[in-house]
C-alpha cells in the first residue's frame, strides 16, 4: 500500500503474483503458458473505502484481479515435495513482541521485504507473524515451500542480516569473500532462534487450468 487506498505492484510475473496472492511458493504453482513466467506486469489499483485494507484484504483483491483481468481458473492438488520446515531452535526463539500498532500510520507497518546488496542482505521485520515470515522465505529467497511449524502465534520485531549465496534467489547473488556475516540458515538460528530444516512433506499446490493475456487496453 502506497497510501491509505493506493495499491501498487511493479515488474512481477503472473506466477509470482499468484504466489503472493495465495501465499505459497512459486514452485507449488504449475501449468500455464510460458508467458506466465516471461511477461512482467505493473499493477496500480485504488482500494474502496477510506480505511487502509489489511494484508489479507489486499491479497483477496489481488486474487480477484487475477481472476478478472487474466481470466484465471485453477484447481488445487496436494503433492509431496521437498520443503523447508521452520521450527524453534534449541534454546528457544530470540524474538520480541512487537509494540507496533497497525493503525499508527495510514500506510500501516513497514512491508516485510528483503533489502539486497551484493555483499549483505537485511530483513528489518516489524509487526511480523511467523506465517508471514515463512511465506516471504518461500516466495522470495528460497526455491522450495517453507512450512511454519514454530507454533508461535504473536507478531514480532526482529532484524536479520546474512550474506547471500548460490542457494538463494536462483543464484543471482554470489557469496562474498572474507565476510564475517553468516549465511541465511545460520543467521536464522543465531539471530532469531529458529531453524530451517530441509525435509519433504505434503504441500497444497495450485494447477493453472486456463489463463488469458490481457490486451494492451
Amino acid at each position: 500500500m502506497q497510501s491509505v487506498n493506493r495499491f501498487e505492484v511493479r515488474n512481477h510475473a503472473v506466477r509470482t503474483l499468484m504466489a503472493a496472492a495465495f501465499e505459497m511458493s512459486p514452485q507449488a504453482i504449475s501449468g500455464g503458458p510460458a508467458w506466465v513466467d516471461s511477461d512482467h506486469w505493473d499493477i496500480q489499483a485504488k482500494t474502496p473505502g477510506e480505511l487502509r485494507p489489511n494484508l489479507n484484504e489486499q491479497m483477496t483483491m489481488l486474487r480477484d484481479l487475477l481472476r478478472e483481468r487474466f481470466k484465471l481458473t485453477f484447481h488445487r492438488e496436494q503433492k509431496r515435495m521437498r520443503i523447508y520446515s521452520l521450527t524453534v531452535a534449541t534454546g528457544g526463539p530470540k524474538l520480541k513482541e512487537s509494540p507496533v500498532s497497525p493503525d499508527a500510520s495510514p500506510e500501516g507497518p513497514a512491508p516485510l521485504v528483503f533489502v539486497l546488496s551484493p555483499t549483505l542482505v537485511r530483513l528489518p521485520a516489524r509487526y511480523a507473524a511467523m506465517s508471514e515470515f515463512a511465506s516471504l522465505l518461500q516466495r522470495s529467497a528460497l526455491e522450495r515451500p517453507v512450512v511454519d511449524q514454530t507454533g508461535l502465534v504473536g507478531r514480532y520485531d526482529f532484524d536479520l542480516e546474512f550474506v547471500p549465496d548460490e542457494r538463494l534467489w536462483g543464484g543471482i547473488l554470489k557469496q562474498p569473500e572474507n565476510s564475517d556475516k553468516p549465511d541465511l540458515f545460520k543467521a536464522i538460528q543465531e539471530q532469531i532462534g529458529l531453524r530451517l530444516e530441509p525435509t519433504a512433506g505434503p504441500v497444497d499446490t495450485i494447477v493453472i487450468d486456463a489463463i488469458e493475456r490481457p490486451s494492451a487496453n
